[in-house]
C-alpha cells in the first residue's frame, strides 16, 4: 500500500501523508458482523473522567473479528478486504464453503479470492491458521494465542509479525515484535505470515482536527499549569522541571518507569527481556 501526500496549500497540508488505500476493495463493511460501540468520553459510571484523552470522534461501529481461527477443516475464499476504524490493521472478510461469513486480520500477501484454511493439515501458507506444533521452525507468524481456543492476543498490530524460534516438550519459543523471547503452548494456534498495511506506521496525521476525528483529545503540557495541577507546574517563565526526571501529573517518573509485578506468574514463561 502507498502513500499520498499533498500540495503544501496550507501548513496541516505541507506534511500531511495519507494511505493511498489501494489494498481496500469494499467502502460497506458486512452488516451481520457488525456491533454497536459505546463511547465513554473516558468517563466512569459516576460521570467522572477516568481516562484523559478520549472523547468526542467520528462515530464507528465495531466488527467482529475472528481471532480463534477455529472453523477448522472448512476452506474460507477471501472476499474483500476493508479497512477497520478500531484498528490500523486492514480486515479481510472470509466465506467459508458452509457460507458463513467471517472478519480476520488482513496478512501481507492476501488477495481477493485467495482461498485459505485454518487446522492441523492446513499448508504453511500466508492466512492459514495452525497449532504452533504443526508450524515450522523460523517460520513468521502473527495472531498467537496465549491460552489455547481462547484467541490470538500477539502480534495483531499493522505491520507486526513474530517468529517461531525452537520447540522442546510441551512448550515453543517465540521471539516478539520487541525482540523478547517468551514460551508458549504448542498447542496454541497462530496465523502464517506477517499483519499487512505496513505502510502505518509512516503515515503523518499533519493536523490536530484528524486526531480529534479518531475520538482523541487534546494534551496539556505539564509545564504550562499550576503546581496544584501537575508537579512540573510553576515558576517564572520557562522553568525545568526541577527533579531528577520528568513525572506524570501523579508523581511517578515519566520515562522507563517499571509497571510489572514483582511477583509475577508468568516470568518463568518470558526466557529474554529486552530491557
Amino acid at each position: 500500500m502507498g502513500i499520498k501526500r499533498y500540495k503544501p496549500t496550507s501548513p496541516a497540508r505541507r506534511l500531511m501523508t495519507v494511505s493511498s488505500y489501494e489494498e481496500i476493495t469494499c467502502t460497506k463493511p458486512e452488516r451481520s458482523l457488525l456491533e454497536d460501540k459505546r463511547h465513554t468520553g473516558g468517563r466512569n459510571a459516576n460521570g467522572r473522567i477516568t481516562v484523559r484523552h478520549h472523547g468526542g470522534g467520528n462515530k464507528t461501529k465495531y466488527r467482529i473479528i475472528d481471532f480463534r481461527r477455529n472453523k477448522d477443516g472448512i476452506p474460507a475464499t477471501v472476499k474483500t478486504i476493508e479497512y477497520d476504524p478500531n484498528r490500523t490493521a486492514n480486515i479481510a472478510l472470509l466465506q467459508y464453503a458452509d457460507g458463513e461469513k467471517r472478519y480476520i486480520l488482513a496478512p501481507l500477501g492476501l488477495t481477493v479470492g485467495d482461498v485459505i484454511v485454518s487446522g492441523d493439515n492446513a499448508d504453511i501458507k500466508v492466512g492459514n491458521a495452525l497449532k504452533i506444533e504443526n508450524i515450522p521452525v523460523g517460520t513468521m507468524i502473527h495472531n498467537i494465542e496465549l491460552q489455547p481456543g481462547k484467541g490470538g492476543q500477539i502480534a495483531r498490530a499493522a505491520g507486526i509479525s513474530a517468529q517461531l524460534m525452537a520447540k522442546e516438550g510441551i512448550y515453543a519459543q517465540v521471539k516478539m515484535p520487541s525482540g523478547e523471547i517468551r514460551l508458549i503452548s504448542v498447542r496454541c494456534k497462530a496465523t502464517i505470515g506477517q499483519v499487512g498495511n505496513l505502510d502505518n506506521e509512516i503515515v503523518r496525521v499533519g493536523k490536530a482536527g484528524k486526531t480529534r476525528h479518531m475520538g482523541i483529545r487534546p494534551t496539556v503540557r505539564g509545564s504550562v499549569m499550576n503546581p496544584c495541577d501537575h508537579p512540573h507546574g510553576g515558576g517564572e517563565g520557562k522553568s525545568p522541571v526541577g527533579r531528577p526526571g520528568p513525572v506524570t501529573p501523579w508523581g511517578k517518573p515519566a520515562l522507563g518507569y517499571k509497571t510489572r509485578k514483582k511477583k509475577n506468574r508468568t516470568d518463568k514463561f518470558i526466557l529474554k527481556r529486552v530491557n
